[in-house]
């Protein structure tokens, strides 16, 4: 079977230097999103197939698990880079909104892993999960983005633990500061302030090739002007 890596949560930014970075070593590409039509040239480029899902939905990603079956692809790493955020005071907040984000941070993550954890059981892999410092700190007006990072720490930390001893590798990313982007303007377009989308993909292959004699759980990213 071909051995292959799975971006879910794919678009620009990360989500695109990782496929870039990922099919530099000769690995195939998946990648999944809401939105397909913001894949289409990323999927060029990178010679991927493109699954259109939604994360939070586990028809879709059951669907998306036995595509990459049908296509005879064995997958070796993948990504959970699907996210969203919104601010907010706790009175102004809508019940509508927390569930989603604790839906899209966490549930579908969970629901990832899961369909991961079946396929990987046999060969070994790697999952690799996108978090953010709010994830270790919650902030002012972040109540319900902390929730689902929470969440999604808190799979991690549990998954690492379970799923070691089948030679499955479970690493959860702390991304604590912007990232890159200069489509998005100030203050997205100042790289000396921002971390390089390059370099967190080039970390996050390096911690997908660990030798299992080494293997890193956590691992914090912040541009060096970053307070903590």
């Amino acid at each position: 079977m071909k051995k292959a890596t799975l971006i879910i949560g794919a678009g620009s930014g990360l989500s695109a230097s990782l496929a870039r970075r990922f099919a530099e070593d000769g690995n195939r590409i998946i990648l999944a999103a809401r939105n397909m039509s913001s894949l289409n040239q990323l999927a060029k480029e990178t010679d991927a197939l493109a699954v259109q899902c939604d994360a939070t939905q586990e028809a879709d990603i059951i669907n998306l698990f036995n595509t990459i079956d049908d296509a005879g692809f064995s997958l070796s790493t993948m990504i959970y880079n699907a996210g969203a955020y919104t601010r907010g005071a706790v009175t102004e907040l809508e019940s509508s909104d927390v569930r989603r984000l604790i839906d899209v941070n966490a549930v579908g993550a969970f629901l990832a892993a899961r369909e991961c954890t079946n396929r990987m059981q046999r060969d070994g892999g790697s999952m690799l999960f996108t978090g953010a410092s709010a994830g270790i700190k919650g902030y002012a007006n972040s109540s319900a983005f902390a929730m689902g990072k929470f969440a999604l720490r808190g799979l991690c930390q549990s998954l690492a633990r379970e799923l070691a001893p089948q030679n499955i590798h479970v690493a959860h990313f702390v991304i604590d500061g912007l990232i890159y982007s200069p489509d998005r303007g100030a203050p997205y377009d100042d790289l000396q302030k921002c971390l390089d989308p390059k370099a967190i993909a080039e970390t996050y292959f390096q911690i997908a090739a660990q030798d299992r004699s080494a293997w890193t759980w956590e691992l914090e990213l912040r541009p060096w002007l970053e307070s903590f």
